[in-house]
């Protein structure tokens, strides 16, 4: 127990599946959007499976494993966003999640850096 908390200390551990816990409960849209993802020198085509303010499941054909720092880009169309261009999403982060579905790798990402340009 720490002293004079009356509580036993969180381990890191703990401490990082709640922060997975808390990361999952953000509302997440279905938007499925292609992307590309860049892991230690390889890239890689996705598809957003969907994404929330914390984070992005992609679907892909190949595994990224869990603690990789990723690269990756997001096409938002012109058409979907009702402007005249299209949108394109830089980001950094890491793999949290990656696990077999229906054939291919599903990979959840949290999102640590994301920058928007006109594409």
């Amino acid at each position: 127990m720490a002293a004079g908390s009356g509580k036993a200390a969180m381990s890191e551990a703990q401490a990082s599946a709640g922060h997975f816990e808390d990361m999952q409960s953000a509302p997440r849209f279905p938007l499925h959007l292609s992307a590309s993802v860049k892991s230690q020198g390889s890239a890689y085509a996705a598809e957003t499976e969907n994404i929330s303010a914390n984070g992005v499941l992609f679907a892909m054909d190949n595994d990224v494993p869990v603690g990789s720092m990723v690269d990756f880009t997001i096409l938002l169309p012109a058409d979907v966003l009702g402007s005249r261009q299209d949108v394109q999403i830089d980001c950094r982060g890491r793999v949290v999640r990656s696990f077999e579905d229906r054939g291919r790798r599903g990979v959840g990402v949290v999102i640590d850096e994301y920058h928007f340009e006109r594409a």
